[in-house]
């Protein structure tokens, strides 16, 4: 059994080095052979051209694709799977047409397991474990009015003017600026078209209280399905979003502007010089440390009074061995890929576990990435 990692961008690197070092076949396919030599030569020689015919002639059933590369090539890959009967796992979100695979990888026998990383990733772990928690305890109630929110942010560790900096081109984040999103609010759809339209305050539960803006993102709503949510539960909030360095969005404030006038093909070639300048302007420097904060939290009411609350708050920053965004990504990844490996996945298209025992596993494992990982019972004060 061979595992096929693709792709060695800067989020790969921590897991796809844990994998070699425990002894795990591992063979690694890139676009550019020297970037991966670079990054894992001196662990692997087994490093090939990324090929999609050439890993086609390669893959053998029971191995395992690790797609790290840009969201187009996961549903090819997963497609390649299941004809050979192989398994796949990434960490990007499932799309549309990846879901469409579910009954072809169910029939076939194969694991199509993603959303394995950070966002998303650890985010939904956290979610399943905070709802079974609610679910057995005694303020468990179906008539209770359930709130939840997610909020992850990838922030500069010392904050610049800009108040973010980029760790690959920030293209990606400029686009997803145009993205609408969906979530709930005061138990009603609420619908955003941008997100500056729904930038909030949130007060996070570290160990030193620390208020940053946040955002919805994406559609928050099937998120309720996924985490176990009971179609006849009263949810009063539903919201899965953005974290960003308090005076993010005045410093943004005319990058918002200017994209909201952006449209079509000039619209897109615009894009891309913004994100060349920010690129120029906004990366971390060599060895200047990252942060990650993430805090997901589901609170629980009874006739308008809190009975149940409760916060899953991560905080990590980049050290000598890398940056904290690369080991909360790809180490979650190395794990999803032991878990199939260990045969304790079912064939299917799927998220991040909600099996207890695999959900209590990584978490525990994931507490010695983070230099602070802690569930703040806010009913304890």
């Amino acid at each position: 059994m061979t595992i096929h990692w693709c792709g060695t961008g800067l989020s790969a690197i921590p897991g796809l080095r844990r994998l070699i070092k425990t002894g795990q076949n591992v063979t690694v396919w890139n676009r550019t052979v020297a970037t991966a030599k670079n990054a894992i030569g001196d662990l692997t020689q087994d490093i090939q051209a990324f090929d999609m015919e050439a890993l086609k002639q390669t893959l053998k059933t029971g191995d395992i694709i690790v797609s790290m590369l840009p969201a187009n090539w996961h549903v090819p890959l997963a497609e390649l799977c299941i004809s050979k009967g192989a398994n796949f796992v990434s960490s990007s979100y499932i799309s549309p047409e990846m879901k469409a695979l579910d009954t072809a990888a169910r029939g076939a026998g194969v694991i199509c397991c993603n959303e394995v990383g950070l966002d998303p990733g650890i985010d939904h772990l956290m979610a399943h474990a905070l709802v079974h928690d609610y679910r057995s305890s005694d303020a468990f109630n179906p008539a209770n009015a359930i709130s939840f929110t997610s909020y992850c942010g990838g922030i500069p560790k010392h904050p610049n003017p800009f108040r973010y900096k980029f760790s690959w081109s920030p293209l990606g984040v400029l686009q997803a600026l145009r993205s609408p999103s969906r979530s709930i609010r005061d138990h009603t759809p609420l619908d955003v078209g941008r997100p500056w339209d729904a930038i909030s305050n949130y007060e996070a539960p570290l160990p030193n209280k620390e208020t940053f803006e946040v955002y919805p993102n994406r559609d928050s709503i099937p998120f309720m399905k996924e985490y176990n949510f009971d179609p006849e539960w009263s949810v009063k909030e539903f919201v899965r979003g953005t974290l960003r360095l308090n005076g993010w969005a005045d410093a943004w404030a005319d990058v918002f502007t200017e994209i909201e006038k952006l449209s079509g093909l000039d619209g897109d070639v615009r894009l891309a010089e913004m994100s060349k300048q920010f690129w120029s302007d906004n990366t971390y420097d060599d060895g200047e440390p990252d942060r990650v904060v993430l805090c997901v939290e589901l609170k629980a009411e009874h006739k308008g009074a809190v009975v149940w609350n409760k916060t899953y708050v991560m905080d990590a920053w980049g050290d000598a061995d890398g940056s904290a965004m690369a080991r909360l990504v790809s180490i979650p990844v190395s794990l999803a890929i032991e878990a199939v490996l260990n045969g304790e996945m079912t064939p299917g298209v799927h998220a991040a576990p909600g099996d207890p025992k695999l959900f209590t596993a990584w978490l525990d494992h994931i507490k010695g990435l983070a230099q602070h990982l802690k569930i703040v019972n806010h009913l304890d004060a």
